[in-house]
């Protein structure tokens, strides 16, 4: 796979066009640099505005059996269909940013067919339990990376320059916490956090979980630690990530479960991360541990746990203001104000 290059000498134009700009060099921060981080990836110093388009992708996880998760994994479905008819978090918020939104299934336990607002990409009913076994094969891996790929392939082709993938499904919180164990280096401990609401007790009983599924995989090799211990719906965003890259379309990198399938494409290549930005750190314990992992820095913390690619839809707004700010404010010269340096 080749990654798409970035353009290092429109991000020092557009570098040069901020310093023009009526206003004190620096003066409005992060913005100046996200202005310029999409100048570079566009090849275009005045870049254009972004078109973003959101994947949400859906499995469900055999380690419920283990008592993981505070919701029962029939919730996993139920919460497909609220997205199919509109009712999510999400939803609102992509109607807000003026996103296209596309609800994935690429694992549900239950059967979706037949309802209408769902992409119907199911490779398997859920993964295995990951504490005793593989949670998937590896063609099935192989399968929902490349229904991830696919979808990317698709909204890039429709015009999105933008894209976020979500998240839904049950159990998952542990099973990227394995992934970003695993790539970090970090402890159990240090990652696991409260999930969907688990108690105490039932975050210690994700952290004893992650551990004993960690110490049954050993050292197999990186390549193979998303078929042992991920999930369907993290394979598929992996697969998303790693063809927008290679596409040269930036990604929006929402929560905790969506950062451990950055890991995982980095993983597969490690050049996928300069396509990257982070929108949030989250609440869940380890999402700072996986964003410093991946070099990313978030842009918010709103506390905000909820996955559904709901924070990378929150910053968007704040993507467009620096792309306009950067586009449309007049320069020095041709407003007739005198520079600093004149």
């Amino acid at each position: 796979m080749t990654i798409a290059v970035i353009h290092a000498e429109k991000e020092q134009r557009a570098r040069a066009h901020q310093d023009q700009l009526t206003k004190p060099r620096g003066a409005l921060g992060r913005l100046e640099d996200i202005a310029c981080w999409f100048a570079a990836r566009q090849g275009k110093e005045l870049p254009d505005p972004l078109q973003p388009h959101i994947a949400v992708f859906a499995g469900d996880h055999g380690v419920c059996d283990e008592g993981v998760s505070a919701y029962p994994s029939v919730v996993t479905g139920e919460m497909v269909k609220n997205f199919a008819r509109g009712g999510a978090a999400i939803n609102v918020l992509a109607r807000q940013i003026g996103a296209t939104l596309a609800v994935v299934d690429v694992g549900v336990m239950v059967d979706l067919s037949g309802i209408e607002g769902i992409e119907h990409n199911n490779v398997r009913r859920g993964t295995a339990n990951l504490l005793h076994e593989a949670a998937m094969g590896e063609a099935e891996c192989l399968a929902a990376i490349h229904t991830g790929r696919r979808i990317a392939c698709e909204a890039i082709a429709k015009g999105a320059n933008l894209l976020i993938a979500g998240d839904m499904g049950i159990g998952n919180t542990t099973a990227s916490a394995c992934l970003i164990c695993r790539f970090s280096g970090a402890t159990a401990d240090a990652v696991v956090g409260f999930g969907t609401g688990v108690d105490s007790h039932g975050r210690q009983l994700k952290v004893d979980i992650v551990s004993r599924a960690l110490a049954r995989i050993g050292n197999c090799p990186d390549e193979a630690v998303l078929q042992q211990v991920g999930g369907l719906e993290i394979a598929a965003m992996a697969g998303f990530y790693l063809q927008a890259a290679e596409a040269g379309v930036p990604v929006v990198v929402d929560g905790f479960i969506a950062a451990a399938a950055a890991l995982a494409a980095r993983v597969m290549e490690p050049q996928v991360t300069g396509w990257m930005l982070a929108s949030h750190v989250s609440r869940e314990n380890g999402h700072h541990i996986a964003l410093n992992a991946l070099g990313l820095s978030p842009m918010i913390d709103f506390g905000m746990r909820l996955g559904e690619g709901s924070g990378a839809a929150l910053i968007v707004p704040l993507l467009q203001s620096a792309i306009a700010l950067h586009n449309e404010m007049a320069t020095f010269a041709s407003a007739g104000v005198t520079d600093k340096d004149e």
